[in-house]
């Protein structure tokens, strides 16, 4: 049985990605359900659930697959394709994204997909800095970042970074004064993660990084780039940061155009 997935359900996943090392931070459930409570999805079997995917409908034009996951008794018996096809068709006639590991790249293929780049995982080492210009958001500087997300990445998400960009013990945003930037960092079972960053330039993110890693208390961290963004790329190498990971960021339909203010992504699950 294939059925939508309740939060309970969710939480289960996020063990499981946990479990595949794949580091998820504290309270990603909360803001992952936000951003469309029907795009997740799990498979059952004997009254159990063995398998689970989300494909997010950001809004009319963009939808993001990720948390695709199947216990490994179950692998390779169907059930996995079975339900990914099943959460494909929640995205309706939307362009769908996905950050996919390169060995699936030729099954997502076969599903429509194509390479337009990759996204790069960095983990190291950085210390805190305040920045005179670099604050905490406030509830009232939300909408702006919504928009000026929107404006980089070239999607809207307004729920999903409703969620992403609430304060809690364990996630915290920084702005910029001039409303021209923002970076948002959680706390996960290991470190913490940073994303997204925006920003005019790679000088701008890394002074955003540090007043995160500041205002969270945070020096281990991971951060994923968007593969062209090399400015970036050298500067956190020069800190001591190594590429630990990559995946092929694919879409079946057209992809989105932002523009390079995204110096870093959210989350390789949502985009």
């Amino acid at each position: 049985m294939i059925r939508t997935a309740t939060p309970e359900d969710l939480e289960r996943l996020l063990v499981w990605a946990a479990e595949e090392g794949w580091n998820p931070g504290a309270g990603d459930a909360q803001a992952f359900y936000a951003a469309d409570p029907a795009g997740f999805f799990v498979a059952e079997r004997e009254g159990a659930p063995v398998a689970g995917i989300s494909v997010v409908n950001h809004n009319p034009q963009q939808a993001f697959l990720g948390l695709y996951l199947c216990r490994p008794d179950w692998r390779g018996q169907g059930v996995g394709f079975a339900l990914w096809k099943h959460a494909l068709s929640h995205a309706g006639v939307r362009s769908i994204g996905l950050d996919g590991v390169a060995a699936q790249q030729e099954n997502y293929a076969r599903s429509g997909f194509h390479r337009l780049g990759a996204t790069q995982r960095f983990e190291g080492a950085l210390k805190g800095q305040a920045e005179a210009d670099i604050g905490p958001l406030r509830a009232g500087d939300i909408a702006a970042m919504i928009a000026l997300d929107a404006a980089a990445g070239g999607v809207e998400r307004p729920g999903f970074l409703s969620g992403w960009l609430a304060r809690s013990h364990s996630r915290r945003s920084v702005v910029r004064s001039d409303l021209g930037g923002f970076a948002t960092i959680r706390l996960c079972q290991s470190g913490a993660k940073i994303g997204p960053v925006i920003a005019p330039n790679a000088a701008a993110a890394m002074a955003l990084i540090r007043a995160a890693c500041a205002e969270i208390g945070a020096s281990a961290v991971t951060i994923d780039l968007p593969e062209a963004n090399a400015q970036l790329r050298a500067l956190l190498q020069a800190e001591g940061f190594a590429m630990t990971f990559e995946t092929a960021r694919m879409y079946r339909g057209a992809p989105p155009e932002g523009d390079a203010r995204m110096q870093a992504i959210a989350t390789m699950e949502l985009g």
